[in-house]
């Protein structure tokens, strides 16, 4: 799986407004629905925050990877958001969290978004990468960093 192939440059934040963990999935929701208006922006965020409810999604690092699963849903999809000042997110290792993978997929699907949620891990274990993304000047220099990063795996 290529991740050109799912994401795209408009599901990008470069400079999250929000301040808490709830902010920050509202803006990721509402990116995603804004390109796909079929989706419920109240019933995405519900997912999203009852998920975070089993525990955490800040992975440590300064990453989170929020994700749920969504009825009338058809392929998976994928925003990207950074927060500059970071936040807490309850993460895993108490740190502030910058980078934030959300990451939608089908209601009936079982691996598709384990696979991409892998991929993406992996990718942020490279301190390198994590840095590059923080020092992007812009959504599309964002989007070139991790299609490019992709393309190592």
């Amino acid at each position: 799986m290529k991740l050109s192939e799912i994401f795209q440059p408009q599901f990008i934040i470069a400079n999250l407004k929000s301040h808490d963990k709830k902010g920050v999935l509202e803006e990721l929701s509402q990116i995603v629905t804004a390109q796909e208006p079929s989706l419920n922006k109240g019933i995405l965020l519900q997912v999203l925050l009852e998920r975070e409810r089993l525990g955490s999604t800040g992975i440590g690092d300064g990453i989170a990877l929020p994700h749920g699963k969504l009825k009338g849903l058809n392929r998976l999809l994928i925003s990207f958001g950074r927060s500059i000042d970071g936040l807490n997110f309850d993460s895993i290792d108490e740190q502030h969290a910058y980078l934030f993978f959300l990451l939608i997929a089908p209601e009936n699907s079982a691996g598709i978004h384990l696979k991409a949620l892998a991929k993406i891990s992996r990718m942020l274990k490279d301190g390198n990468f994590r840095r590059r993304l923080m020092d992007a000047k812009s959504s599309k220099e964002i989007y070139e960093i991790i299609i490019d990063k992709d393309e190592e795996f």
